[in-house]
């Protein structure tokens, strides 16, 4: 299919020849078809409707949320090669306003004289500012460009309200062992761009250990992989045997101690909400160094601490919510270093405070039995009757003012009959 694309070069210009072979393993094993597409089946597997509509190039402006090496570059990649509309990569580490007037310029024009639309592709779009994102509103409003985005923050912080509501979001998850050892499989026996010209043969607990290295990360899990293959040296037959001594020491070589997006990041954050859970302030304080030392992002840890307030501390101290927005802005408004001192401050005030889920527990409840039951109709007495045809048929009669009966706090039901008797909030007593 014919594409018209930005002329500078960038990692889409190689898409109709295929990847370049001196590239980086991720790079050269990046898929160039649904086919090779592992790990997200839920949201491009066959007759999904995001893929449905990449491949009838009918894509409406979207946003790729999920983790390093989830496949959101590579779903922009694919998106490039379906589409007849003129593709222009863009990154928000490397370019600015400036750049983004010159994109949109070039769009207006090639949409009134050619008729043909732009696909913008805005990599890592969390890195603009609320101010700067402002900028693509009008023109997505218009349809001079179609935006696909790709974060790996969550989007509800980091874009912009009305960039999101004229957005589909599509979460992408952490790869799965089963896609990770596909990959690996896939890599160790592609002769052309692949590893399969160097004959190695990897133990099945090395192949194991290093799935669990990826992490549900591809891109680390190939780069890791390729740099231990490189290491290896050829036995007499020309074959390179990776068993968990060669490939623990490869990694130990690369010092990967603390990835922000690796294993380590993963385990780290654990063992951090953990230590808050179970009312741990030594435990949390030594999680939130390690994080502080390796060069974590504080929004991300502050974010976390938001969640746990409501999360394992709920209303057994209402306050709690109050001291993790409060450390959360602390850390925006005052940046690092001294931030470390707010988020310190809020670990072990949540470490300290008594623990409930119950309102986290009761949500869940209910969320199952709105997908169990579908859409159950507002109990008359509970609507409204703002027009006269609405009193003609019942709409809150029998309704009952609890200010004027406070019986009805005991007596009224606020729930759709077949679910009457549901109790979703249950409390536990304080220790």
């Amino acid at each position: 299919m014919a594409m018209s694309r930005d002329p500078r070069p960038d990692l889409f210009t190689v898409s109709e020849t295929g990847p370049i072979v001196a590239a980086p393993l991720a790079e050269r094993m990046r898929p160039q078809d649904f086919g090779d597409f592992v790990g997200q089946d839920d949201i491009v597997g066959p007759d999904r409707p995001l893929r449905k509509a990449i491949e009838a190039d009918r894509l409406s402006s979207v946003i790729f949320w999920g983790p390093p090496g989830s496949g959101k570059t590579t779903l922009a990649h694919l998106i490039a090669r379906h589409t007849k509309a003129h593709f222009v990569p863009f990154s928000a580490v490397t370019g600015g306003i400036p750049e983004l007037r010159e994109i949109i310029k070039a769009a207006e024009h090639r949409l009134s004289l050619q008729q043909q639309k732009t696909v913008l592709f805005v990599d890592e779009i969390h890195r603009f500012n609320k101010a700067q994102q402002d900028a693509f509103l009008p023109h997505v409003e218009r349809g001079t460009v179609v935006l696909v985005g790709a974060t790996t923050e969550n989007p509800s912080f980091e874009v912009i309200s009305p960039l999101l509501s004229r957005s589909l979001v599509v979460v992408l998850k952490p790869l799965g062992e089963a896609a990770l050892g596909e990959i690996i499989d896939r890599a160790l026996e592609d002769q052309t761009v692949g590893l399969g010209g160097k004959h190695v043969r990897i133990a099945p607990e090395a192949r194991r250990r290093l799935v669990s290295y990826g992490n549900g990360d591809a891109r680390s899990l190939l780069t890791a992989m390729e740099f231990i293959v490189e290491q290896c040296e050829a036995g007499p037959d020309g074959t390179r045997e990776i068993d968990v001594q060669v490939l623990e020491s490869g990694l130990l070589a690369r010092s990967l101690r603390y990835d922000k997006s690796g294993e380590e990041h993963y385990n780290i954050i654990s063992a951090y909400i953990k230590s808050l859970r179970d009312s741990d302030p030594d435990g949390a304080l030594y999680w939130l160094a390690r994080m502080l030392d390796a060069g974590e992002d504080p929004k991300f840890i502050a974010r976390r601490m938001v969640i746990f307030a409501s999360e394992d501390i709920g209303n057994a101290d209402p306050f709690a919510i109050v001291v993790a927005t409060s450390v959360a802005q602390a850390v925006q408004f005052v940046g690092l270093p001294e931030a470390q001192i707010n988020l310190a401050h809020g670990t072990t005030y949540l470490a300290s405070r008594c623990k409930e889920n119950a309102s986290y527990i009761g949500l869940l409840e209910a969320l199952k039995d709105v997908k169990a039951h579908g859409n159950l109709g507002v109990p008359l007495h509970l609507r409204n009757a703002v027009t006269s045809l609405m009193k003609e048929l019942g709409y809150g009669t029998d309704y009952r003012y609890v200010h004027d009966d406070p019986s009805a706090r005991e007596d009224q039901t606020h729930l759709p009959p077949p679910l009457r008797d549901r109790r979703y909030y249950r409390p536990k007593p304080l220790e």
